[in-house]
């Protein structure tokens, strides 16, 4: 009896900037190799001001194929040549499945797929930009092609079930049916082996031992709302005079941030450390980290600030509560309230240890990136045999 040959996956995302996306993308293209699998992962390039991730694919031996004009902006010139060159690549490559990541990627992909008549169109949402990131006439434009994107798509997925009900029922995107929620996977084992309060991240940056330490990580951008996160600082440092908080990571708001601060007089309690590729030893001296943001899907950081056992404070946005489990793996402040978040954040700071240990064991078998990879590769068979072309 003849060996199957490996089922053909194309992954397509806009680029590999930091955040978790571009990590779970290439934890799949890793993941799902010969000889069951065989996958290409198609990016654009990142903009001037975002953190680039390409050393995870040259960690990993992986050589994506770069289309420079998959950017994260829409253009109709540029975005039908990439139309034109995706489709070029499908034709060449015989992809039976294209699973494409982020909103554009996902845009262009998805219809150069339908032409190109790739048996399964796949399309994961990390979260969406329908909310809290362009003005209302961009937002209708954005949820009409999500709209037309969801009907040339065999499944849609989600990272949380509140996102799927968000994007079925609030804005209609498709049938709740067409939804998978696939939870994210990540590589947690080094994080949830690591000791608390190492103290070297505190050395590097000359924090004091005994210093309450609360730190937001992610892209220094609007959705984020760093805003918040400093009127939440104002109002701790008030109540607890010796706190310090750091800002890990940058982006195109660093400059308004960074004024902020002086405004609030925060400039001795504050610390930017710009991008960071080992996170570990931040975890590690973090007393309290805090999500401030106006819109998430499952954000990355907590899930990795769980594993390695820090308390973790949020506003209640997205698929945030799903992933605390509507407040017992972490605690939940409503959006765009600094008063309620510095409640919050001094609660985690009076009861750090918060059954962390029985937290890290959970997250760390929820989000662990075998179970990912399993459970992608049972959706591509069962939908390439419900169309009959699971290779033979």
């Amino acid at each position: 009896m003849s060996t199957p040959r490996p089922i053909r996956v194309m992954r397509i995302i806009a680029r590999l900037n930091i955040g978790g996306p571009a990590v779970h993308v290439v934890l799949l293209t890793d993941r799902l190799r010969p000889p069951d699998f065989e996958s290409t992962l198609v990016c654009g390039q990142i903009g001037a001001h975002e953190g680039d991730m390409a050393y995870l694919v040259q960690e990993r031996g992986i050589t994506p194929v770069y289309v420079p004009e998959l950017g994260r902006e829409l253009s109709p010139l540029r975005d039908l040549l990439t139309l034109f060159k995706l489709w070029r690549l499908m034709r060449r490559l015989r992809p039976d499945v294209v699973h494409t990541h982020t909103a554009k990627a996902g845009f262009v992909g998805r219809i150069a797929a339908w032409l190109a008549r790739v048996p399964v169109r796949v399309h994961t949402f990390h979260g969406h930009v329908l909310h809290g990131y362009f003005g209302p006439a961009k937002t209708r434009v954005f949820l009409w092609l999500e709209r037309l994107s969801a009907r040339l798509s065999d499944r849609l997925i989600t990272i949380s079930p509140a996102l799927r009900d968000e994007l079925a029922e609030r804005y209609g995107v498709a049938p709740a049916a067409k939804f998978s929620v696939v939870p994210l996977g990540l590589e947690l084992d080094g994080l949830a082996q690591s000791a608390r309060h190492a103290g070297a991240f505190r050395a590097e940056y000359n924090l004091p031992e005994d210093a309450p330490l609360i730190g937001i990580v992610g892209r220094i951008v609007p959705i984020k709302n760093h805003t918040l996160f400093l009127a939440m600082a104002a109002r701790v440092r008030r109540a607890r005079p010796a706190a310090h908080f750091v800002i890990v990571g940058d982006g195109e708001g660093r400059a308004a941030v960074e004024d902020q601060v002086d405004a609030l007089g925060l400039r001795d309690a504050v610390t930017f450390t710009g991008w960071q590729r080992d996170l570990a030893p931040i975890y590690s001296d973090l007393d309290v980290l805090v999500i401030s943001s106006d819109n998430e899907g499952t954000p990355v950081s907590i899930i990795e600030a769980l594993a390695a056992g820090v308390p973790v404070v949020s506003t209640a946005v997205g698929g945030v509560p799903d992933l605390l489990r509507q407040g017992e793996f972490g605690r939940l402040a409503p959006a765009n309230d600094p008063d309620a978040l510095a409640g919050a954040v001094l609660a985690a700071l009076d009861d750090p240890a918060g059954g962390q240990d029985a937290i890290r064991q959970a997250v760390v078998a929820a989000y662990d990136a075998g179970r990912l990879a399993r459970d992608l590769a049972a959706l591509y068979r069962e939908l390439l045999a419900a169309r009959g072309r699971l290779p033979r």
